[in-house]
């Protein structure tokens, strides 16, 4: 660096409207808390995946050919709803209100800088890459010294790719963010979701197996799916970037506020994988394949199934019955049919009270429609409906099968289980009419998680179990 100042975004002094040095402000990590070319990215092999056999010849063409032919085919990005800082558009504002010339001097290609020139209406000049010549460091540098002259503009940038810039420039204004990586990862994998996977512990306590080696089994079936549910958390954000940005709470997701970079969600993404891999390895096989089938399913429901109503809570009833099979697969015990049916009922229940949540959302904001899903406004009732029939036909399961000739096998007295059954319509019964009132979260699992009467219902249960055992 030269002799000019590195003034920190919200410290600079006010300018006289006299100034004739224009104000130059980068796009990527600056105006934007995104990369455009990630951005880019995501959106056209969401559209077309098999554009990533296209991607090597398109970088042998040179940068500058691989965003351009992205941002060809990126047309979904709403450029309204990126998560533009509002410091630096501040600052912007200010600088035009003073009289300045204000400049968009990006690498990002020209199709996509021009679209977010125009949506903010605050630059009166676009510099950007254009197919041919990539606009950045050095590049950029001397765009913009042949244009104002040495020293003869000021540039807002943050990081070190700015700094051939700023040597160049009048004034250096370096966009000051604190970050909490760790913080950033663990809303990004959804850490708090990882209580979902508890369920591979439902076999152990059913079959009854409390030696050392089930134990351990299932501990590592526990990490193994924690790693791959926030892979798939991290897939599902990047696939849903543009539907979460216009929704009013899931636009404050790590990915969707720009917390996480998407290039940091890509490079997790593989590691995560490759985590659970290593540990399904050492788990019968019957495990890894259905950590693969979780896998696949996960993906088809987020590019595909997630739209198709009643399709998708079918889905994710699966998906949770899946992890009672994973459970039951690394310990090698059988699963009861009993457990399949009372699990399948009681998830799409839960499933159901989900949708139900936020259809119900929509409703209230006077839409027609539940971004990126397949409901309706409309569709409240019917989906209300077919929840609580699924949750009360749970407990009739769990009725017929306290009473089969199967439960004495493993209980001395198995008549005391009945005493679960009013627990069960009790807490069934308290989800849905606390999702009627708009005061359920939106994932009934995570609710009861946090839910007192929640732990005393399953304390009860569990002394129920244990009294019959």
């Amino acid at each position: 660096m030269q002799s000019q100042v590195r003034n920190p975004l919200g410290s600079a002094p006010a300018l006289a409207s006299a100034d004739p040095v224009p104000l130059c402000v980068d796009l990527d990590g600056t105006l934007v808390k995104s990369d455009m070319l990630l951005e880019s990215l995501v959106a056209a092999l969401k559209r077309r995946p098999l554009l990533a056999f296209a991607l090597p010849f398109w970088l042998a063409r040179g940068r500058a050919a691989l965003k351009h032919e992205l941002a060809m085919r990126a047309d979904a990005i709403d450029v309204a709803v990126l998560p533009y800082d509002e410091a630096v558009l501040q600052r912007l504002r200010d600088a035009r209100e003073q009289g300045r010339t204000v400049v968009l001097a990006t690498a990002a290609d020209s199709t996509i800088a021009q679209r977010i020139a125009d949506h903010l209406g605050l630059f009166q000049t676009v510099l950007a890459s254009d197919g041919v010549k990539n606009l950045k460091r050095e590049a950029k540098a001397r765009e913009l010294v042949a244009r104002y002259g040495e020293k003869g503009f000021d540039y807002v940038g943050e990081d070190r790719h700015d700094v051939p810039i700023w040597n160049h420039a009048r004034e250096a204004i370096d966009v000051k963010r604190k970050t909490n990586p760790v913080r950033a990862v663990r809303r990004g994998t959804r850490a708090y979701q990882w209580a979902k996977n508890l369920l591979v512990f439902v076999p152990l306590l059913t079959a009854h197996r409390w030696d050392a080696a089930s134990i351990s089994a299932c501990s590592l079936a526990f990490v193994a799916f924690c790693l791959v549910a926030s892979a798939v958390y991290l897939a599902n954000d990047l696939a849903d970037l543009q539907d979460d940005r216009r929704h009013p709470t899931k636009r404050t997701r790590a990915i969707a506020s720009g917390e996480l970079p998407i290039g940091a969600a890509l490079l997790l993404l593989p590691l995560l994988v490759a985590g659970a891999a290593l540990i399904a390895w050492r788990l019968p096989p019957a495990f890894g394949a259905l950590l693969v089938t979780y896998i696949v399913a996960n993906l088809a429901y987020s590019l595909v199934l997630k739209r198709v109503a009643i399709l998708d809570v079918f889905v994710l009833a699966g998906l949770y019955t899946l992890r009672l099979l994973a459970g039951a697969a690394a310990i090698d015990v059988p699963v009861s049919p009993w457990l399949l049916a009372f699990s399948l009922f009681l998830f799409l229940s839960l499933a159901l009270a989900k949708r139900y949540v936020e259809v119900d959302s929509v409703l209230a904001r006077d839409e027609e429609k539940v971004g990126g899903r397949g409901y309706h406004a409309g569709d409240g009732p019917l989906v209300a409906m077919l929840g609580t029939a699924s949750g009360y036909l749970a407990v009739l399961v769990f009725a017929l099968y306290v009473t089969s000739p199967q439960v004495a096998a493993l209980y001395k007295a198995p008549g005391v289980l009945g005493f679960a059954i009013p627990l069960l319509l009790y807490w069934i019964s308290r989800v849905w009419l606390l999702a009627h009132r708009g005061a359920l979260h939106e994932d009934p699992l995570l609710f009861a998680l946090r839910d007192r009467a929640s732990y005393i219902v399953g304390a009860l249960v569990l002394v129920t179990m244990l009294a019959a055992t």
